[in-house]
Parts: structure tokens; C-alpha cells; sequence
């Protein structure tokens, strides 16, 4: 088909293969299909679904063998004094610590499929633990040993409760979900988390007591409440050991040669005040005491009536190991040459937690500090992580009577030094000369979480996040195109100010799909171009005759966006206005055509490129000018296309025969045999 005109030069327009209702409903088929769980196919296929740890093991070589026993020994020394100090930090002993970082570890390896993630206790986990336990169980207030026993028992059931929530999410395919939380604000809430954590530690350096909170104001007005308590002995110490943290954790990180030092930092800190209260016996530094010798007994975990009001935690844990040990394992697989599945890698996260909780552990997760030292360590399998199993389960059987003398200062200040890496300042200043709206959401979630609380802080994070997903969705970027001169380009105007465009004609081109939330939205715009187009006019011309829209970026588009077209197009049609579409993806057009659109339109104006749109509604324009194009008084109709006329003449804009050449450029088809799926 084509347009032809009296020189014998034509615009082809070539017919567009338009889809049928029995491929749309093929097509919706196979969309349904692809939500259903895709099951294996071998056994081989089953055993790498449920023990991802096969995959590796099939592949193992020798040569692996050196850098995994090295790398998991490095992350054993690093775990243990860790461990201690994260336990003490979420409330309970320090044997829960060391056996939270024993059983987990080696569920992991099996069920895991990242090869380089180190799990076990960590800071921000502790502190929400703590702060939720508190809540139910004041074990400052009612210090008994029945009320630090029920305390545990409820962590213990926490981590069952995180490791059943995780489960289910990889099995259904839910971590998806927390994509909805912006790395901003999980930016600021870490960040406040950080300095909350750090500052619930100070009672350890101070010498006396502070209120157990998760809030700003309380923890700084009890520690100058305290002030005339203060003793200097852990004072001292305590700077002293996180003065060596801090020197070897820097050492580690920026000399090469000396990047054991980093994991070497915490058994340094446990070592170093192990050795001065024994050789110097000091009265007023507390020590952390007797410690249960041995591996964890089987026990099935207790107080399920209270599991209720421990599913709030359970599930800002759950979202914290997606954020966290999932990215991590990304990145580190990323490094390393392979992939990981987030579902996978959240059911083995979620087995980790199950099983450990049958074994007196509380919630675990990755921990950033020891996966960056097992990668940089060398680390090829999961074999790495069961040798830190190994390690922890040798200083359970064999060292926690040497734990009596560990000071609490030490401790202390292992985990301020984990935890000042958290402090992301750097993310603050970045947003600040990138985005201030970014900077203004890091510094809302930081400071709620700072002067509010930890749920507060959660819930401001993630109310922030669906609110800019949710403002960025329902107003999407809607731009006016122009071509740019000599080519068939066509870009943004305001991008591109010396983009030609045509008066009585308008390209809009929408930047995201169009659903029930964002349709109304793009209406109004859709109008105001409208609006604004016929008002450039400075001659008084018929205004706008045809409308482009360009669906090229239009990924998707629902029932009430299709309704909105139909209206808009009526709407066009009573002020004699012309809709045409370029490039509407494959499953935009089975939408359409479901719904009658091309019908209602008229298949002739939809189009493959602008470009053709364009040169279609120029010849038709010229056409109306003209009256006829078989009528007397044509010729030179091609030059007078060609050259255009000024917008003194209310025509559209002068072009030249080297900018554009209407006849001579096929318009291609839509698509080619649409239904060949």
C-alpha cells in the first residue's frame, strides 16, 4: 500500500501485520506459565535444587583445598571474639553467640548456594533482637536466672520463626518484595542503627550502667545521668583495644600484604585482655565469666504462644538478610564467575536459622566484614565455611574456660569497631552533590531511626521507599520530541533544543508502562501538550491535526490504560485530531488488539518508526492544504513538501532536501509474523 503523488514518487506504506485474539490468548498462556514454579527435570537437576552444595562438590578440585582451609580459618579466628561480643550486645550470654555461629555455618554450606558468604551473629540482627526481647522480657529490671532463661528460649524461637518466614519467601518466590525498599534509606537507617549500636556499648568503657534503648535522647541522657560513676581502668582499656582494631582493621584493608591483619583484629582485642586481666588482676573491670564447655544439646524450641508478638522482628530480620546476604552474595558470586538465585540463597539462609534454632541459636544472617575476609582470604567453596564450623566447634570444646577472663571492655570494643563501618557518610555526601532529594530521604530515615526508635526508623524507611516508588510510577517522565536536523532521529526537546518540530503536529513519547495509576496522569499531559502546542502558534493556524505517540519505551499497558486510549482518541476525534502509535512492543500490541484499539483507530496509523509516522502526517497535511492530490495545480507538490513553509505561512517549519527526504523512505512493517512466539 502506498501514498502517491503527481511526480510518481511514493510514500509505501507497507500493510502491518496486526495480532489476532488466538494469539493473544496463546500469548497469556505462556505468561501464565512462566508464574508457575518450573520444576527439575533429572535427579541431577532435584539434587542441585535441594543441596546446592552438590554443585561444588562435584566440581571440587585439590588445588581449591589450600585456599579454603586458609580462608575458613581466617573467618574462624574473626567469628568467635565476634560472636561473643554480638550476643552480649542482643542481650543474652556469650555461649548463645558462639553457638549461633556453629550450627547455621555448616547448614548454610550445605543448603547455601553462594560459596563465599560467611553467616552468623551480626550487629544490626543483635540489636533488633535485643530490642525486641526487651519489650517482653526486662532482664535489667528482673535479674533472675528463670528471666535470662526465658529471654533466650524467646530468642532461640525468634530464629525459628526468621528461618520458617525466610523459607517460605524462597520457596514462593517472594524476595522480590523488598526491591521496594531504596538502598537510600536502608543507607540512613543502617547508619543510625550504627551509632545507636555503638552508643548502647559505652556502659563496657564507662564503667557503670546506661538504660537499654534503641533511641538517641535516653541512651545520652543516662550516660551523663552516670557521669560520676565513671571509671578509668575500662576507660583505658577499652580505647586501647579499639585503638588496635581499628589500626589493624585499616592495615588490612589498605596493604595488600597485610590483609590478615583484618581478621586477626578481633582475637587480637580477646587475646590482648585476656592476657592483661590475668597478669594484672584489675578489681573494676568486669570479665565476662564462667562459660558452658561443649557443643550445643538438640532442643526443641519453647514458648510458641508468645510467637505473635515476635513476628514483627521475624520479618524485619527476613528483610534485612534479603538487603544484606543477598546482595553480598550477588557481589561475591559476581567476582567469582558464578550466579546465585535470591530464592535460593533466602531458603538456605532460612535452613540455617531453622536448624540452628533447634540447637539454642538466635537469628544469623551475612555479615559484610567476615565475607569481605573469606573472599579476600581466597575462598572457592563452601568448604571454607565448614571449616569455620570446625573452628568454632574446637573452641567449644576446648577453650571457653580461657573465655573467663575476657573483658567485657574487649568485647566492647569488637563491636564498636564492627559497627563504625556501618556509618555510611560517604552515601550521605555522595546524595548531597547527586540528588538532594535522595540526601533528604537518607536524612529522613537517619534521623527517625536516630531520635525514634528502631521500628519507627523501619517503618519510615519503608514507607519512604513505596512512596517515591509510588510517586515515580503514578508520574512518569512524559517528553515532546523533535528530530534532530540531517537525521531520522528523534529525541526530547528540552534535551535536544535544536530539535526540529512541526506545528500542527505532536510527538509525545511515554516513559513507562501505562496502568490504572499512572493513566490519569498521563492524560493530563497528553492535554497540556496539546494545549501548549495550539498556543505556540503565533498565526492563528488550525492548531494541532495529529498527535504521535511514541510506545517504544511502553512496557506494559492494563484494561483501564486501553479504556483511557479509547476515550482520548474520541475526545481527538470530536476536535478533528489524529492519534497514531509508533512502535508498541509485542505484548502492548496483543493488548490492543484485545481490546479492538487498532480498529478504533485504524490499523493505517500505527507505525514501526516516528519516523514514518511523521512523513505520513506531513503527506496527509499537504494533502488538506492542497485540497486533492489528483486535482489541477500540483506540480512541484514534492518541492513544496519538500522545502515546507515558515512559520510565518502557519504551515509547519522550513526543512531542506538534505534534512529529510519524505518519498523516498520505506515505512517497515510493525512486526513480522507476530504470532511466532
Amino acid at each position: 500500500m502506498g501514498l502517491r503523488e503527481r511526480s510518481g514518487r511514493n510514500v509505501k506504506v507497507l500493510p502491518v501485520q496486526h495480532p489476532s485474539v488466538a494469539g493473544f490468548e496463546e500469548f497469556q498462556g505462556k505468561e501464565v506459565k512462566a508464574w508457575g514454579l518450573s520444576l527439575p527435570g533429572s535427579w541431577q537437576e532435584w539434587l542441585h535444587l535441594l543441596l546446592p552444595c552438590s554443585r561444588w562438590m562435584r566440581s571440587y578440585q585439590l588445588q581449591y583445598l589450600r585456599d579454603d582451609v586458609l580462608a575458613g580459618v581466617s573467618v574462624g579466628t574473626m567469628i568467635v571474639p565476634q560472636a561473643m561480643s554480638y550476643a552480649k550486645l542482643a542481650g543474652l550470654h556469650p555461649i548463645y553467640g558462639l553457638y549461633s555461629g556453629f550450627i547455621p555455618v555448616f547448614a548454610y554450606a550445605i543448603f547455601g548456594s553462594s560459596r563465599q558468604l560467611a553467616i552468623g551473629p551480626v550487629a544490626l540482627v543483635s540489636l533488633l533482637v535485643s530490642n525486641s526481647l526487651t519489650k517482653l522480657v526486662d532482664t535489667e529490671k528482673v535479674q533472675t536466672e528463670e528471666a535470662m532463661q526465658y529471654y533466650s528460649e524467646l530468642a532461640v524461637l525468634l530464629a525459628l520463626i526468621v528461618g520458617v518466614m525466610e523459607c517460605l519467601m524462597g520457596l514462593f518466590r517472594l524476595g522480590w518484595l523488598i526491591r521496594f525498599i531504596s538502598h537510600t534509606v536502608i543507607s540512613g537507617f543502617t547508619s543510625a542503627s550504627a551509632v545507636v549500636i555503638a552508643l548502647s556499648q559505652a556502659k563496657y568503657f564507662l564503667g557503670y550502667d546506661i538504660t537499654r534503648s534503641s533511641k538517641l535522647i535516653p541512651l545520652v541522657k543516662s550516660i551523663i545521668d552516670g557521669s560520676e560513676k565513671f571509671t578509668w581502668h575500662p576507660f583505658v582499656m577499652g580505647s586501647f583495644m579499639l585503638l588496635i582494631l581499628l589500626t589493624m582493621k585499616h592495615l588490612g584493608k589498605t596493604r595488600k600484604f597485610l590483609r590478615s591483619l583484618r581478621a586477626a583484629g578481633p582475637l587480637t582485642a580477646l587475646v590482648s585482655g585476656m592476657l592483661l586481666v590475668k597478669v594484672f588482676h584489675p578489681s573494676n573491670i568486669s570479665v565476662v565469666g564462667s562459660i558452658p564447655q561443649g557443643l550445643p544439646h538438640f532442643s526443641v524450641p519453647l514458648h510458641f504462644s508468645e510467637s505473635s508478638d515476635l513476628l514483627g522482628t521475624a520479618l524485619l530480620i527476613t528483610g534485612v538478610a534479603i538487603l544484606e546476604s543477598v546482595g553480598i552474595a550477588k557481589v561475591l558470586a559476581a567476582k567469582n564467575g558464578y550466579e546465585v538465585d535470591s530464592n535460593q540463597e533466602l531458603f538456605g539462609l532460612g535452613m540455617a536459622n531453622m536448624m540452628g534454632s533447634f540447637f539454642s541459636s538466635y537469628p544469623t544472617t551475612g555479615s559484610f566484614s567476615r565475607s569481605a575476609v573469606n573472599h579476600e582470604s581466597g575462598a572457592k567453596t563452601g568448604l571454607s565455611g565448614i571449616v569455620t564450623g570446625v573452628i568454632i566447634g574446637v573452641a567449644l570444646l576446648f577453650f571457653t574456660n580461657s573465655f573467663v577472663f575476657v573483658p567485657q571492655c574487649s568485647l566492647a570494643a569488637i563491636v564498636v569497631s564492627a559497627v563504625v563501618g556501618l556509618i555510611d557518610y560517604d552515601e550521605a555526601f555522595f546524595l548531597w552533590r547527586v540528588d538532594k532529594r535522595d540526601f533528604l530521604l537518607w536524612l529522613a530515615a537517619f534521623i527517625n531511626t536516630l531520635f525514634f526508635g528502631i521500628e519507627i526508623g523501619v517503618l519510615v524507611a519503608v514507607g519512604l521507599s513505596l512512596a517515591f516508588v509510588i510517586y515515580e510510577s503514578a508520574n512518569p517522565h512524559v517528553a515532546i520530541l523533535g528530530r534532530l536536523p540531517g537525521t531520522t532521529v528523534y529525541r526530547n526537546i528540552k534535551q535536544y533544543p535544536e530539535a526540529n518540530t512541526y506545528s500542527g503536529i505532536v510527538i509525545i513519547r511515554i516513559d513507562s508502562p501505562m496502568y490504572f495509576a499512572n493513566i490519569s496522569f498521563i492524560k493530563d499531559r497528553l492535554r497540556k501538550y496539546e494545549i501548549h502546542s495550539e498556543g505556540a502558534d503565533h498565526h492563528g493556524g488550525s492548531g494541532i491535526r495529529y498527535v504521535i505517540i511514541e510506545m517504544a519505551p511502553v512496557t506494559y499497558i492494563d484494561s483501564s490504560a486501553v479504556q483511557a486510549l479509547k476515550e482520548l482518541y474520541l475526545e481527538y476525534k470530536t476536535r478533528n485530531i489524529q492519534m497514531a502509535l509508533s512502535n508498541p512492543n509485542h505484548q502492548v500490541m496483543l493488548t490492543l488488539a484485545k481490546s479492538g484499539i487498532p480498529d478504533i483507530i485504524g490499523k493505517e496509523w500505527y507505525f514501526v518508526r516516528v519516523h514514518d509516522a511523521m512523513q505520513v502526517c506531513l503527506f496527509h497535511m499537504q494533502k488538506q492544504e492542497l485540497g486533492s492530490l489528483d486535482s489541477p495545480g500540483e506540480e512541484n507538490f514534492e518541492n513544496s513538501v519538500l522545502e515546507g513553509y515558515t512559520e510565518s505561512s502557519g504551515t509547519f517549519m522550513r526543512e531542506s532536501h538534505e534534512d529529510i527526504t519524505l518519498y523516498e523512505t520505506e515505512r517497515q512493517p510493525l512486526m513480522s509474523d507476530v504470532l511466532d512466539f
